[in-house]
């Protein structure tokens, strides 16, 4: 089916261009953009370990435990204390650890490369959507900028990385989520305060993030890993972005006058959220 761009719900003169409350579109990537952490991150890790000999092993309910903690290097850290406390690394820990999350990271890369990491339903269609707007389009994530510009041409198309004005990724803030150092980069980049953007996560973290640095125009799209996870305070958890066709489940919130995110859907999640403001 051919994804089509919905019409905004405001009023416009006929020929003119859809006007939204809103003027950027802020992105996580992992578990938002694309379903990458199962299939893609969790096998790079364990390729990794077995490529300098160790026995480590990350299950797919491990992982999810792991997921707690946001950065891939931290989450080895986190392995460590929990799993093998008693480990000892060939030299200096924090260089081991930071040399096997660059392996970690070549495996990624080959499995994306090999287009085994589809973007998930309906992200296309609403990239499409908000660049034909003029909508802004942002990323904030805790992975690497590397890890974004493959994704982005391995699954989206070689141009894709070029719609997003600002890519903030990796370690180039003091502290990963659930801080919101990310997301305040993101918005300084941006030159546009938070109240004039909404924000796709998929995590827990990521609503810790996105509301400490004052995003309240929060979507939610969960994913096998995060479903079960506590999202109070975003102002609508779905099952996914759905599309014309393929009705979304609404698990938080209200989703009006549509069974899909569209960007209409977007507008009236950021209108409801702002509306006290307005009076």
């Amino acid at each position: 089916m051919t994804e089509q761009t919905q019409p905004s719900p405001t009023s416009r003169t006929e020929g003119e261009p859809p006007r939204y409350g809103f003027e950027a579109l802020l992105l996580d990537v992992d578990g938002t953009l694309a379903d990458t952490e199962r299939d893609g991150h969790r096998c790079a890790f364990n390729a990794a370990f077995a490529e300098v000999g160790l026995d480590w092993n990350w299950s797919e309910a491990l992982y999810g435990e792991l997921l707690a903690v946001t950065g891939g290097k931290e989450r080895i850290h986190r392995y460590i204390e929990q799993q093998q406390p008693g480990f000892q690394a060939p030299g200096e820990l924090d260089a081991f650890i930071a040399d096997l999350h660059r392996r970690k990271t070549r495996h990624y890369l080959e499995i994306l490369g090999q287009g085994r990491i589809p973007l998930r339903e309906g992200v296309m269609r609403l990239l499409r959507q908000a660049r034909e707007a003029g909508i802004r389009l942002a990323i904030a994530t805790t992975t690497t900028p590397e890890n974004v510009s493959t994704l982005l041409a391995c699954s989206g198309g070689a141009d894709l990385e070029g719609w997003f004005e600002v890519i903030a990724a990796g370690d180039v803030v003091p502290a990963k989520k659930p801080a919101p150092d990310i997301f305040h980069l993101a918005l300084a980049e941006l030159g546009l305060p938070a109240r004039s953007c909404v924000a796709i996560e998929d995590s827990a973290n990521g609503v810790r993030a996105t509301l400490g640095a004052d995003l309240r125009a929060l979507l939610v799209t969960v994913n096998g890993y995060t479903q079960d996870e506590d999202f109070s305070g975003a102002a609508l958890v779905t099952d996914g972005l759905g599309g014309p066709g393929s009705p979304v489940e609404v698990l938080q919130g209200v989703l009006e006058d549509s069974d899909h995110i569209d960007l209409a859907a977007l507008d009236a999640l950021h209108r409801r959220v702002y509306a006290a403001d307005r009076v």
